[in-house]
Parts: structure tokens; sequence; C-alpha cells
């Protein structure tokens, strides 16, 4: 994880549509960039259709929501679509921003040890500094508490 006072790394990332993201386009807005292992699965479904509720709520803040995983743009589209998300989701299927955040880990799964996103919320300031990081993240609550903490 990449310490609070850090500048966050640039990246540039197609989103659920093939539209081309960077995190440079958000200059001059606060920005929820947040990592998520897998599409359609209970926790990551849970933290999207949460940031999805507050979306108007974190615009009404100024703040921008980006979801990124290592998922194609393709299940990205299906899972925006089965689940009526209206948040910001980017593909990075060569671990690019992933790596970059310091994100993929080491973890324990189903009692087997393998590489994996280790599912993680920063919040950039205006300027593109990281004013909050946090690991251990709980999905089902993740977008309750980053808009209580803004």
């Amino acid at each position: 994880m990449l310490e609070i006072g850090t500048k966050a790394p640039d990246f540039e990332l197609p989103d659920q549509n093939g539209v081309m993201h960077t995190l440079g386009e958000y200059a001059g807005q606060k920005v929820i960039l947040y990592f998520y292992p897998k599409d359609n699965t209970p926790g990551c479904t849970k933290q999207a259709c949460g940031y999805s509720t507050f979306k108007p709520q974190f615009e009404e803040k100024g703040v921008h929501i980006i979801g990124i995983s290592k998922d194609s743009v393709a299940s990205h589209k299906r899972f925006e679509e089965k689940q009526g998300l209206t948040i910001t989701i980017l593909a990075d299927t060569e671990l690019k921003a992933i790596t970059a955040y310091d994100v993929w880990h080491e973890k324990k799964m189903a009692g087997k040890v393998g590489m994996g996103v280790v599912r993680t919320t920063y919040l950039i300031d205006e300027n593109g500094i990281i004013i909050k990081a946090n690991d251990k993240v709980k999905a089902a609550t993740d977008p309750e508490t980053m808009l209580e903490e803004m």
C-alpha cells in the first residue's frame, strides 16, 4: 500500500465501455480510487453497488469514484449491466496500476496461496496526493465509511 502524502501514480486504463481514463484528467477533483479482486463476487458486488448508491453524495462533495480490477473490459461491462452500476470501473489486465499502487500481494484464498489484489481504497486530493489509504477494507461498508470521512 502506498503511504499517505505520496503523489498518486498516473495511469491510462479503459473503462467498462472501452473509453481510456487517466488519473490526470481528474486534476482539481478528489478521487476515490478503490482496487477490488473480481467482478460479480459477493464482496466486490456489495462494494461497487454501495459506491453506485452513494455516488450522488460523493458528487456533491466533488469526489469522483473509480474502481479498478484486473478483469477485462467485457467483464466490467457485464458487471455494470448485471448490477446497474453507475460508477467508473477500469480494466487493468496488465496489472500496471495494480502494481504501481502496491495492491498485488500474496494471499490465501480457500486454503491456497496465490497472488491477488488486496482490496484497498485510496482518497486522492485535488493535487494528486494520497490523503487516505486503507488496505483493511470491509467491502460492504467501504462506501459509507469513505463518505463519512469526507
